[in-house]
């Protein structure tokens, strides 16, 4: 008899902070073993070796690809391995068989074996990762910076009124933290309500000017990646250097992942979903999808409403077709995704060339 064939592994791997633990299954679906690995760079490579002493491996599943499973997917990656991205178990599986490690790398291995997932790991080896860590430092910075300022409008209602006559010379709440940066309390005198206020506002002053300062250094930073990544998107209307940015990151370096400009469209949160049965043929939102590239698709067509005649156009005709203002966006939404996943496709392939 011919020896039989080596059987291709499906590999699925459930992902902790410390530790992931992986599932294999042959190609009927039968389970091989599971085995957990510290979340590490010698425990990826142990992850690897492990489903590959099973035969050769076709794919693994891997949970939180764009967090805690990072690092496993880059390295399995580079080691020659197709990633493919795994979403959390449905909940109707935890109903039946319950919530564990084992059970969640198993039901990734499941989802790439039946063809459910089948999308490739977002790539975070380059200049799109790099905009990514720099998008997140700074948009921090300015979340942190609104609160301080918010803090600072909160005391000066209650502050004494000759401090606040100090600070009638600016009109702005930024302003005022400047302001509040340079006064001077007495420390001796902290438990005189006035001079207190003082030492809170030069605080709250002092961290807005920082935090300010952090956000322009990196917004300057995000400012020439972006151009250098993504110029021809940046160059359309609305298309700001935050909005390119958030478009990017959601749609991944490797961009030919999405096989058309329908499932960037359905990832934007943007593609109306079918929601049919029987008699009654409609579809409705989609509320999943990636929320801040929703975000930055609706703030790119409300500024192509203030400035393009065309889309101001396009919108009065569907208006008057019986459609609400929000439906129109809707599909104003639509179209702007179609357009931004072709201008992202020709930047990333021109940046994919030069470097």
């Amino acid at each position: 008899m011919m020896p039989e064939p080596p059987r291709a592994v499906i590999g699925g791997i459930g992902c902790r902070t410390d530790f992931h633990v992986a599932a294999a299954l042959d190609p009927l679906g039968r389970m091989l073993g599971t085995e957990s690995f510290p979340a590490t760079a010698a425990g990826y490579c142990s992850t690897r070796r492990w489903l590959a002493s099973f035969g050769p491996i076709a794919a693994v599943g891997v949970e939180s690809t764009g967090s805690c499973g990072a690092a496993l997917a880059r390295s399995l990656s580079e080691q020659g391995c197709a990633v493919i991205e795994a979403d959390q178990p449905h909940r109707h599986l935890r109903a039946r068989r319950g919530k564990n490690d084992a059970i969640d790398a198993e039901a990734a291995a499941r989802k790439v074996l039946s063809g459910e997932a089948a999308a490739a790991a977002t790539d975070t080896t380059g200049v799109v990762e790099a905009i990514r860590q720099l998008s997140v430092a700074r948009n921090s910075a300015v979340k942190a910076r609104s609160a301080a300022l918010c803090q600072l409008g909160g005391l000066l209602v209650t502050a004494p009124a000759d401090l606040r006559a100090q600070l009638d010379c600016r009109r702005t709440l930024g302003g005022k933290a400047a302001v509040c940066a340079r006064l001077r309390p007495h420390p001796g005198l902290l438990a005189d309500p006035a001079q207190a206020a003082k030492t809170a506002l030069a605080s709250l002053g002092r961290r807005i000017a920082q935090l300010g300062a952090e956000a322009d250094e990196l917004e300057d930073e995000l400012d020439r990646l972006v151009a250098a990544a993504a110029p021809t998107t940046l160059s359309r209307l609305g298309c700001g250097t935050h909005h390119t940015a958030t478009l990017l990151v959601a749609a991944g370096q490797n961009i030919d992942r999405l096989s058309s400009e329908a499932s960037f469209a359905h990832l934007c949160g943007v593609a109306p979903v079918p929601a049919s049965s029987g008699r009654t043929s409609r579809h409705r939102l989609n509320f999943a999808g990636n929320r801040d590239a929703n975000r930055a698709l609706h703030m790119i067509v409300i500024v192509r409403l203030r400035y393009c005649e065309r889309t101001r156009s396009y919108l009065n005709r569907r208006v008057s077709e019986g459609k609400t203002k929000k439906e129109a966006i809707r599909c104003l939404k639509r179209f702007v995704a179609r357009e931004i996943y072709r201008t992202l496709r020709a930047d990333l392939a021109t940046l994919k060339t030069r470097t």
